[in-house]
């Protein structure tokens, strides 16, 4: 436990993951929130004393050099997919990147993971791929030997995928295409995402290099609507939704969330977002050359969606959880 990995966003969905990761190949890891008080759920993940909550704003960078003073690694896995006020895309995917990059530089920090999205690029449609683009590129800037990990949509027991489209599935008597549904994905597993940030941490032949991290199967958004409904047992009609008429339904969603610190069911960037596919590109270096077999959506995601059948696990026309098979 002599080497220290500073991870940013460590209380965040992905970021728990790669926390819990780290803690089994015995780093001490020093996880940075703006509320350490609501990540005592961080600390059972390792042994007494391995865990450090650090107090850190990842918008100054007098905060985010503090963070990083005697750590051997770190990781950055900031982000947001509604950015607004103090919480904006610039802010934490442009700016919050960029002084990490260059305060871990300044630090003498060995090697940085920094988790980016498949899809970013700064002449994207939706402002949350443009300001991923631009905080890659703020990366290489200040730290060359930067690892950069660009997954597909992540799935896992505390998504905000499936989790979501279960819910919704549960009360709309119909779920919206938008654009038809003919989106592509590839989901890919939270926990090989963060078994691929411990690999770009320990194998210096990964430093440099970008990876675009994707599940072994590509399934378009109506795909997905269709397996949420085939695993929560609530049959409902689908219906193409015109990405014009989505924008409108998006503003008007995504309104009391410009209030109120509570995310949107769908914005208007969410619906740009949506016109391009997420899938891995060719040619790019994925899971298999960090030595990651990818698991599959459907042997993960049924193991937590069973919650939102009419009677859980014991739904009787269902199949049950994997693990009880």
């Amino acid at each position: 436990m002599d080497r220290i990995v500073t991870v940013f966003g460590a209380s965040g969905f992905l970021g728990r993951h790669i926390v819990r990761a780290l803690a089994r190949e015995g780093f001490r890891i020093r996880a940075v929130c703006r509320r350490p008080n609501l990540a005592f759920h961080l600390l059972p993940a390792g042994v007494p004393g391995q865990i450090q909550l650090f107090k850190g704003n990842v918008r100054n960078e007098a905060s985010v050099a503090s963070a990083l003073q005697g750590a051997d690694a770190a990781v950055n896995a900031v982000g947001v997919l509604f950015g607004h006020g103090t919480q904006s895309f610039e802010g934490l995917h442009v700016d919050a990147a960029c002084f990490i990059a260059r305060q871990a530089a300044a630090a003498n920090v060995r090697v940085l993971a920094h988790i980016s999205a498949i899809g970013a690029d700064p002449t994207a449609l939706s402002h949350y791929a443009q300001t991923k683009g631009d905080g890659e590129a703020r990366v290489h800037e200040a730290f060359p030997a930067a690892t950069i990990l660009r997954p597909s949509l992540v799935f896992g027991p505390e998504d905000d995928a499936f989790n979501k489209f279960a819910w919704i599935a549960r009360y709309a008597p119909a779920l919206p295409l938008i654009g038809g549904g003919h989106t592509r994905f590839q989901p890919v597993y939270v926990g090989d995402v963060a078994a691929a940030t411990v690999r770009a941490l320990t194998d210096e032949a990964l430093q440099e290099k970008t990876f675009e991290l994707g599940g072994p199967k590509i399934y378009s958004f109506k795909e997905l609507m269709q397996f949420v409904m085939r695993e929560t047992g609530h049959q409902r009609l689908l219906v193409p939704l015109p990405s014009v008429l989505a924008k409108i339904a998006a503003f008007f969603l995504q309104m009391p969330s410009l209030m109120l610190p509570i995310p949107p069911l769908l914005a208007v960037d969410h619906v740009r977002l949506l016109k391009s596919d997420n899938v891995v590109g060719d040619g790019a270096a994925t899971l298999a050359d960090i030595g990651i077999v990818p698991q599959s959506v459907e042997s993960i995601v049924p193991n937590y969606l069973w919650r939102f059948r009419a009677k859980g696990q014991f739904e009787p026309n269902l199949t049950a959880p994997a693990e009880t098979r």
